[in-house]
């Protein structure tokens, strides 16, 4: 089991102003510290989040969720910290549940996600249907049965992370994130997460997103492709599976 005085929390967020407060203090109960990267928030989020109690890393201009959680991983590797776990600054996760990633990580699986298909209920329908369309088709891209391709609940090895490639600014960060660590051989795992909607206001633009994502995924089954065609998903799907990589990716 991973101690929490190894983790610190990374959290991206855009005008949480009225959330980010309780959700920094709450998460300060599970983890050694909080970077809160605000991406060019026009509210008083920065402020919020200090008084809190976290270093606070602001954009002058919205960057995206991608460029956010890549400057907080860096700025937590810089700290000396080993592994970070990442939140949303709405409140959509429940930090109660951060005892489940640390129980579940070891440097053999650097990277575990939270799986809200376990517990769906109470996930709107749309986002439920796109999140299951979403997750079939990187596990066909990868060749390994990702439950919930799009929680953005994730706790990482930062070792491993520093050598792993990831270029997205965007939303399809947590898409990328996936592909590249199973194609560059490391272990995932699934952890189901409580579902937590309270009618707030997405920050995903549907249109600019979906279209960022779809090019991202041509180049990703491109690349997949030119090197091997990855098999049918063969791993279990029940919550807290480890996902080896497929022996096609290891080559």
């Amino acid at each position: 089991m991973i101690q929490a005085r190894n983790c610190i929390a990374v959290i991206p967020c855009l005008d949480e102003a009225g959330a980010i407060r309780s959700l920094v203090r709450e998460v300060l109960l599970h983890v050694a510290a909080v970077i809160v990267v605000d991406d060019g928030s026009t509210d008083a989020t920065a402020a919020e989040a200090q008084a809190a109690g976290a270093t606070v890393l602001r954009h002058g201009n919205p960057m995206g969720k991608g460029r956010s959680l890549l400057d907080g991983w860096q700025a937590a590797a810089g700290a000396g910290f080993p592994w970070a776990i990442t939140l949303d600054g709405d409140g959509q996760h429940a930090p109660a549940n951060i005892a489940r990633f640390l129980a579940r990580a070891e440097e053999s699986t650097p990277l575990v996600v939270g799986n809200r298909m376990a517990m769906p209920q109470g996930m709107p329908w749309l986002r439920r249907q796109v999140n299951v369309w979403m997750s079939r088709r990187i596990s066909a891209l990868t060749g390994h049965a990702l439950p919930d391709s799009q929680c953005g609940f994730r706790l990482l090895h930062l070792p491993t992370l520093a050598r792993v490639p990831l270029t997205a600014d965007h939303f399809e960060i947590e898409s990328e994130m996936l592909f590249q660590f199973l194609r560059q051989g490391h272990g995932v795992a699934f952890v189901p997460v409580d579902v937590i909607y309270a009618g707030e206001r997405s920050s995903i633009r549907p249109v600019t997103d979906t279209l960022r994502w779809f090019r991202w995924w041509r180049a990703a089954r491109n690349i997949g492709n030119s090197a091997s065609t990855p098999a049918l998903a063969r791993a279990e799907q029940h919550p807290g599976a480890v996902l080896e990589p497929d022996p096609a990716v290891r080559q």
